[in-house]
């Protein structure tokens, strides 16, 4: 029997995200962003949440909007800043959000060793560089390591293009990007899909993330963000 619970709101989907929480958030930009899930969170109220994802917002939606919020106590990402992240710019600024940096492809690890099992890492990134301070390294093969840790979520808001009744999701094309990682190493996997259809009709080799992965599905209309520039 499939633990996946189909949903029939956003409201419901993300209920019981408590105050404090580590919320691992898909996307690449605006790509493959959760953007009702977060909707959702905003109007539930959690707060003082770690957020893990690829970038710090874009504009005034998705991530920024949970930022403007004032829900966020730190951010863990690999780009926090760029032409349109004035929201995460201005509180940063004003010591009303804490910062952890991470090189993308070591994000992209810690998540997946969280989902694997992992202890932890070494990994040769950001060696001599202010991100490897306080850490252990090696020499391995010649070449200094750094020591990296796991980073798990006690929830994912993952986006994908179809999910099937049993929580099998496919991605379209770059919208896939931190799904998959995120989708393993959350205690809780919440999935906002497009399309959601009956076991069965996905093709099988099509499947990226199992059902096993996702515990929450919910359908929403698909929607088309555009960003101007910087303010």
């Amino acid at each position: 029997m499939s633990r996946t619970r189909i949903l029939e709101t956003v409201d419901e989907a993300v209920a019981g995200i408590e105050d404090g929480s580590t919320v691992l958030v898909g996307g690449f930009g605006l790509a493959g962003m959760p953007f009702d899930l977060i909707d959702g969170l905003i109007r539930q109220g959690a707060k003082d949440l770690t957020i893990v994802s690829n970038n710090a917002g874009n504009a005034e939606v998705g991530l920024a909007a949970l930022l403007k919020a004032g829900q966020v106590r730190k951010v863990i990402c690999s780009f926090p800043r760029q032409v349109d992240s004035y929201v995460f710019d201005e509180l940063y600024a004003a010591g009303k959000v804490e910062l952890e940096v991470v090189p993308q492809g070591t994000l992209a690890e810690r998540l997946r060793a969280a989902g694997a099992g992992i202890g932890a890492f070494y990994c040769p990134t950001a060696v001599g560089t202010p991100l490897a301070e306080g850490k252990e390294t090696r020499d391995i093969d010649g070449r200094t390591h750094l020591l990296e840790f796991p980073v798990k979520g006690d929830v994912a808001l993952i986006s994908a293009h179809c999910a099937d009744t049993v929580g099998n999701l496919v991605y379209r094309k770059t919208a896939r990007n931190f799904g998959p990682v995120m989708a393993t190493a959350a205690t809780t996997t919440i999935a906002q899909v497009s399309e959601l259809v009956s076991v069965g009709l996905l093709d099988a080799e099509a499947v990226v993330t199992p059902g096993i992965y996702v515990d929450r599905i919910v359908q929403v209309e698909a929607r088309h963000y555009t960003v101007q520039g910087a303010r």
